[in-house]
This record gives structure tokens, sequence and C-alpha cells, in this order.
């Protein structure tokens, strides 16, 4: 009998699509129920979004005013708490799930599981290794909880159409002192946030500077798509690393992602196997990028973004 709980995501009061992905591969297991937890000093209106998602058996809430904000040291103890009697705890591979994880895997004493990208069984998974060049099947012991990471490019998000009970829990978790929350600092912006976006539009270090870059926003915004970043674009100090897209940053799927200036080193690569149709602009007719991208355009990126963003 599998029983599978599942740690919400959510920031500004809304919840994270990646947590009905996570619904999604918990569906794969055959799990007979659901249950997603809402970590928050206000926990109410997450837990109402979570509750519509299909599939969903019921939503427990952990309010506490030092859940105001998502710190893996405060979160783990009252989810590894709340574990007992449950054959799995998955969380998403995302920069919130990579964080937590691990830690209520260390104290419930078990080995994670990442990346889950397809089940063969309640405790068998494969999982990608290599950068993505490999994919390996992993067999987690079946006499311990099963706590793991869900590679969110690799699932869709379940739908909604759920009326999932919502309950107040609380456990008895003694939280460190010795972590607290400073601030967090975020880009502020309008368009689609990068890892749920179903179009995504990327530069790369050949656009030569930070001003440079404004043509990527230019059209990433007459699309209506998010933007992301090569790893070299970013250490380069074009844009902030939230927006660097690889296996070093966010792992995305969206149904469209036009690379712009982009090599396509492998870590790169890793990022946007899963999109639906890869789109490469870049004036190297032999750079990597080519070889997965189904339309490749080969030309002066400042020539051609712009006669894009007209033709659109």
């Amino acid at each position: 009998m599998s029983k599978v709980l599942i740690v919400a995501e959510h920031l500004n009061g809304q919840l994270n699509s990646a947590t009905a992905r996570c619904v999604t591969c918990a569906k794969a297991i055959n799990a007979d129920s659901i249950d997603i937890v809402v970590l928050s000093d206000a926990p109410d209106a997450v837990a109402a979004q979570a509750a519509q998602i299909a599939g969903v058996g019921k939503v427990i809430t952990l309010a506490n005013a030092a859940n105001a904000h998502p710190l893996a040291q405060v979160q783990a103890p009252q989810v590894a708490k709340l574990a007992a009697g449950y054959t799995h705890v998955f969380g998403p591979s995302t920069t919130f799930g990579k964080d937590l994880m691990p830690c209520i895997a260390a104290l419930l004493g078990v080995a994670q599981v990442s990346d889950v990208m397809a089940v063969d069984g309640a405790h068998t998974f494969k999982r990608p290794i290599y950068a993505g060049n490999a994919i390996i099947t992993v067999a987690a012991p079946t006499d311990q909880t099963v706590v793991a990471t869900v590679r969110t490019a690799s699932w869709p998000a379940t739908g909604n159409g759920g009326n999932a009970a919502i309950e107040a829990g609380s456990v008895d978790a003694a939280l460190p002192t010795h972590t607290r929350f400073v601030n967090l600092q975020q880009g502020k912006s309008d368009r689609p946030d990068l890892q749920s976006a179903s179009k995504v539009v990327s530069g790369g270090r050949a656009l030569g500077s930070a001003d440079a870059f404004s043509i990527i926003y230019s059209l990433a915004d007459k699309m209506g798509a998010a933007v992301g970043a090569s790893r070299a674009a970013v250490d380069a100090g074009y844009v902030p690393n939230e927006l660097q897209v690889g296996q070093t940053g966010k792992i995305i799927s969206p149904e469209l992602y036009i690379a712009i200036g982009i090599s396509g080193a492998i870590q790169h690569l890793t990022g946007i196997k899963d999109a639906g149709t890869i789109v490469a602009i870049n004036k190297d007719g032999d750079a990597p990028i080519f070889e997965i991208a189904d339309y490749g355009l080969v030309g002066d990126l400042f020539q051609i973004v712009p006669e894009l963003e007209r033709a659109l």
C-alpha cells in the first residue's frame, strides 16, 4: 500500500505548478492515497488551490509563523515528523525542492532519489545522469520511506477538478534557531515564470553585453514569453542567475524554446531537452545547438532577432 505525501511549493500565496507535476508522478506509482502538505504562516489560500488538483485525497496545512518563508532547515523537521505513516515523500526538482528534500531524507535516515523522470514500480525509478546523456534505473529499499525529487520537466501537470479535504495539521518538531530568513532577492517582472512558461526566449554569451540583452527581453515581451539565459551569459553578468537554464540552473519543458546566441553546451542542453519545439539562432552553423534544434537560423542575431520581432 503506497501513501504519498507531496510538499507544496508556493510563493506569495500562489501554488507553483510543479506541485501538480509531482501529483502526476505519484499517480504513476498507483498510490493508494496522495496528500499534499502546505507549510506557511497563512496556508489557507494555497491549500484551497492544492485541494483542486485532481486525485489529491487530502491537503494538510502546517500553519506556523516560522513557515512564513521557505527555509529548508525549518520546514524539513516538520515534514519529517509528518512523514510517519507515508511510504513516499515527493517534492519538485526545483530550487525549492533541491534545497528541502535532502534535509528531509537526512532526518529520516534514508537516501534520496533525485530527478525522477519515469516510474517502473513503487520503488523503482528512472533518472538521468551524466548531464542527461544516460538514464539509469534506481531501486529504493522497500522497507524505508522513499524521499524523492520529481523532475518536473518530465511530467505534465495534473489538471484541476478535485475537491480534497483540507485539514489543519500539527507536529511536535524542534525547529532550529541557527538559520533565519534575511531577505529575498528576486527580479520584478510581469513576464511568465521561467519554470512554468509555455514559451521561453533565451540569450547567450554571443550577445556581448547586458545592454545588448535588451533585444531578448523585447522579443520575449512581444511573444508573451519568459526569458532565460545560458550559464555563460549569467557568468558574464548579462543577467541574474535566476534566469539560468541548464543542469546547474533551471530544467524546463516549454512548448517553444528559442535559443539566441547559445552554442549548446551539454549542461545547457540538459535543461531544455524536454522542450516541445526548439529554435536556434547562431552565426556558427556548426554549433552543437543545431544538432537538437527543430529549426535553425544561421546568421547575425542582431539582424535576425529584430526582423523576427517585426514579423510578429
